[in-house]
């Protein structure tokens, strides 16, 4: 079982809202998760992202992959070093 860490799309029409959360990669967008770690409005008017640290570290120790999209906003919240990058501190 392959489990990634991606956005699960809530909110109404045309408004947006998302889910940070564990799910299995087979698993359809909106269907059925293993755990919730946060959330992303991408529609205030300074894009908001709220994750639990702890939570989002325990499942990356664990071998959750995240998908192009969260590991993005992992990057800038700071919660995913970037390997590529030789003279970023660990």
């Amino acid at each position: 079982m392959s489990v990634r860490i991606r956005l699960r799309r809530m909110g109404a029409k045309k408004r947006p809202f998302y889910r940070v959360v564990v799910a299995d990669q087979r698993a359809a967008r909106n269907g059925r998760f293993i755990d919730t770690l946060g959330y992303y409005d991408p529609c205030a008017e300074t894009p908001q992202l709220h994750l639990d640290e702890a939570k989002v570290a325990h499942w990356l120790r664990c071998g959750a992959q995240p998908s192009d999209t969260t590991k993005v906003l992992l990057k800038k919240s700071g919660l995913l070093e970037t390997a590529s990058d030789p003279l970023q501190p660990r």
